[in-house]
């Protein structure tokens, strides 16, 4: 069969499922990896391997056995130093294996952020002890926000605002903190006025940014998010000078995810993730092409044209809230006839379900941000889950 670019995809989630779509749109061939079968991205995937990525000798058998055009990492539990061995012996890692080793850990990043590149960031410390934890805080000053330097979507994330908490904040970091690394980052509390998602895509002809994403967490996961977020040109300015200076540096071609607090005018560097974003996710139908869509082509090296908004949009999450390993969905309909605007659903195909868990995301185009909200809210509140065993 030809194809335009055989994908090795590691991390087969709802982000990789969504990116498999738009790279199956231009041709390409992808193998879905994950630690579990059935994952998202495998259902539409071409093929797909069962292993864990943190295995450095799977992981280099993976690409041996497919010898991909690309690999492209979807999730932070990698064993990096393989993609930078690989990456040296020729192998094409999306964006670059210095971004996915900067940046699969909080650590790296913020060394990145903070101390290479000298962007304005909150005060931190790392910590590996429950000891370092106190010292730490003792620095950053209550409240703080503790979370490990390896997760996803918030988890392990939260906010100290007593001494008496730090030792449960600690704890509930280890408990859920991905990979192998025993480390957590004490950060100042930012009392930002909102915190946004710049999609920023390096591409070889340059670099083009979406319009800023606004977006609301609960238990250190996004809740709903909403694009254009409000600020004025200059803090777009200084987030997109920001955000071009550290993509710059991290190198490769894919969209970047830069998160940034915003107080007044005054614009600060959170993190940064080398691939799709899940508040990205409102871009699906927003945008006249996906955060999706803007990885595969600038992964793959093709064309994009200039980057518009649909009109004001959201997006809201659609969460389990036990566990099952027997699913179904009702409420479909009800979701897509909610009135008021345009309306999209989108159920990421989960084999099994937990407490919070993001099983889809409900989408809408409305009036205004506010009205996209609401109605994006009404749309995932009608679907319901059934839960079996």
């Amino acid at each position: 069969m030809a194809f335009t670019a055989k994908i090795l995809l590691l991390g087969s989630g709802e982000l990789g499922r969504e990116f498999v779509i738009s790279a199956k749109r231009l041709g390409a061939h992808v193998i879905a990896c994950d630690s579990y079968a059935g994952a998202p991205a495998m259902q539409v995937a071409d093929g797909f391997e069962v292993f864990s990525m943190l295995d450095g000798d799977l992981l280099r058998a993976a690409v041996e056995k497919h010898r991909p055009d690309y690999v492209v990492p979807e999730v932070e539990a990698i064993r990096t130093e393989v993609l930078a061995e690989l990456e040296r012996e020729g192998v094409a890692i999306a964006p670059s294996a210095r971004a996915t080793q900067m940046t699969m850990n909080r650590d790296g990043i913020r060394e990145v952020a903070a101390v290479e590149l000298g962007l304005r960031t909150s005060r931190y410390r790392y910590a590996e002890s429950l000891d370092e934890v106190l010292a730490g805080a003792g620095h950053t000053g209550l409240p703080c926000v503790i979370k490990p330097v390896m997760s996803s979507s918030g988890k392990g994330q939260s906010t100290v605002r007593s001494a008496d908490r730090l030792e449960a904040a600690w704890d509930y970091a280890v408990a859920n903190m991905r990979g192998d690394r025993r480390r957590v980052i004490v950060e100042e509390f930012v009392d930002f006025d909102y915190e946004i998602t710049l999609l920023t895509v390096r591409t070889r002809e340059g670099v083009l940014f979406c319009p800023p994403i606004g977006h609301r967490q609960e238990r250190g996961d996004y809740q709903e998010s909403w694009q254009p977020a409000a600020m004025s040109a200059a803090a777009i300015a200084d987030a997109q000078a920001m955000a071009r200076k550290v993509v710059d540096d991290l190198g490769g071609y894919g969209i970047f995810g830069v998160e940034f607090f915003v107080k007044g005018e005054e614009v600060i560097f959170s993190e940064l993730s080398p691939r799709p974003h899940d508040t990205g996710m409102v871009t699906l139908l927003s945008q006249n092409l996906s955060e999706f869509d803007l990885h595969a082509r600038a992964v793959l090296g093709l064309p994009i044209p200039a980057i518009t908004l649909r009109g004001s949009s959201a997006s809201a999450v659609i969460l389990a809230d036990r566990d099952a390993e027997t699913l179904s969905y009702t409420g479909l309909a009800e979701a897509l006839a909610v009135p008021g605007g345009e309306v999209d659903v989108r159920i990421f195909g989960k084999p099994t379900s937990r407490p919070y868990r993001r099983m889809g995301v409900a989408l809408a185009i409305a009036r205004d941000t506010d009205a996209a909200r609401r109605i994006a809210a009404e749309a995932a509140g009608k679907i319901g889950i059934g839960y079996g065993t």
